[in-house]
């Protein structure tokens, strides 16, 4: 056990320019002065983007670089036996699209007046640092990548799934508000940089669940059959890694021994239809199924057997409220909003920044992201966008702790109005 912690990978994420369009060559360029360059920031690290010197004319080539230790572990010295791992990768431009999915058609069932399913070839520029922002207990995030990696792994070698399960469907389950469907989007993001030396492209999928209830009777079966089968015409290229993200899938796959004899029976027919699909797509080793519900206890028991990690996703603590909001700040800062300041120096000067966290332990990561905005309209009281003066640190705190008690007295009025 000893000699493996020994070794421990330290992931080195290298994102090129997209104008360096041969791939290959400007690795070559690159790596002896990235090896060089890496060697010289010091033997102790962290899990965080490397500045990149523009002096050097090989390495302008590259436009970041982000360092990732296997074990998740935020700050280490790095060993001498330690392994560097490195992926290039360039983000495609293109955004979000119903390309395969948008059928233009029309055959009266309201099929193609409602998007079925978006679509990304990952890596994307939309996605760059979403999975370094998203924050939750040390470890969660490295467990569901590993999880990815090892079931597609299992697959690619055949491992036999009659002696050894592997549906590679992954459910996240929780509150709200919680970040489940970004943590999917940047774990496909992920697993595209990580992966990209097996597979040549990766796709991610987004199932809009709501579309395929149709108003003809016994129709959405039918669509949900429909949507597999295109998706199942970029699993057909082995060299795609196809991520399938089915958003709220409480929708889909509603408990059927919970369904009143009132209930519509097409919506049992989608449930079988999504269970039969997911059986047969298995088959196929390039494909990775992920699922989020904010009501797990409504899903049907076939579909969460078939899960093969079921993580629940909470509220965040308080210590990973705090680095949201020195990471909010920090990009204030960077865009000209609040003056450069240190936080940790203002922290220790009134503990403002604590004082915080501490009174939003209890809100979802959506509404935390929101304070900074509500903050800056308590604090900006001229009503002109012309206003170039920057913010003090302090003063926009102080403004947050406002806005916080604000929505908080909101919440709690709102409860007693369900409540009446």
């Amino acid at each position: 056990m000893s000699s493996l912690n020994e070794r421990i990978t330290l992931h080195v994420e290298v994102r090129l320019r997209r104008s360096e369009q041969r791939l290959k060559d400007a690795i070559r360029a690159v790596l002896p002065q990235l090896e060089a360059h890496l060697k010289a920031t010091g033997s102790r690290i962290t899990n965080a983007a490397v500045n990149v010197p523009d002096s050097d004319p090989v390495l302008q080539k590259v436009e970041s670089i982000l360092l990732e230790q296997e074990n998740g572990a935020t700050e280490m010295v790095i060993p001498e036996q330690h392994k560097l791992c490195y992926h290039f990768y360039m983000p495609h431009r293109a955004e979000m699209s119903a390309g395969l999915f948008d059928s233009g058609g029309g055959d009266g069932d309201g099929f193609e007046s409602v998007v079925p399913a978006n679509h990304w070839l990952l890596p994307a520029t939309e996605f760059i640092g979403l999975w370094e922002n998203l924050v939750y207990d040390e470890g969660l995030k490295e467990k569901l990548l590993k999880f990815a990696l090892s079931a597609l792994s299992f697959s690619q070698h055949h491992v036999n799934p009659n002696v050894i399960a592997c549906n590679r469907l992954l459910l996240l389950h929780g509150p709200p508000g919680t970040g489940k469907t970004s943590l999917c989007k940047a774990l496909a993001q992920k697993l595209a940089i990580r992966t990209h030396n097996t597979y040549a492209y990766t796709h991610l999928v987004d199932i809009n669940s709501h579309s395929l209830f149709s108003k003809w009777f016994s129709e959405s079966g039918k669509l949900v059959a429909r949507l597999f089968a295109k998706i199942s015409e970029l699993v057909a290229d082995k060299n795609n890694l196809v991520c399938v993200l089915i958003d709220e899938v409480e929708s889909l796959a509603y408990a059927r021994d919970a369904m009143s004899s009132n209930e519509p029976r097409d919506a049992m027919r989608v449930v079988n239809a999504l269970l039969t699909q997911l059986d047969e797509i298995k088959s196929k080793p390039n494909v990775l199924i992920l699922a989020t519900s904010n009501l797990a206890k409504t899903i049907d028991l076939a579909f969460l057997d078939r899960a093969d990690i079921r993580q629940y996703i909470g509220l965040p603590a308080m210590p990973a409220i705090k680095f949201m909001y020195r990471s909010m700040l920090a990009e204030l800062m960077s865009a000209g909003i609040l003056i450069r300041e240190e936080l940790e120096a203002e922290d220790a000067e009134e503990g403002l920044l604590t004082s915080l966290a501490e009174r939003s332990v209890g809100l979802s990561g959506r509404t935390l992201r929101k304070l900074p905005l509500l903050a800056h309209v308590k604090y900006t009281s001229n009503g002109t966008l012309e206003s170039h003066e920057e913010i003090s640190l302090a003063d926009f705190l102080d403004a947050m702790l406002l806005a916080l008690d604000q929505h908080l007295r909101e919440r709690n009025y709102l409860r007693q109005e369900t409540i009446e």
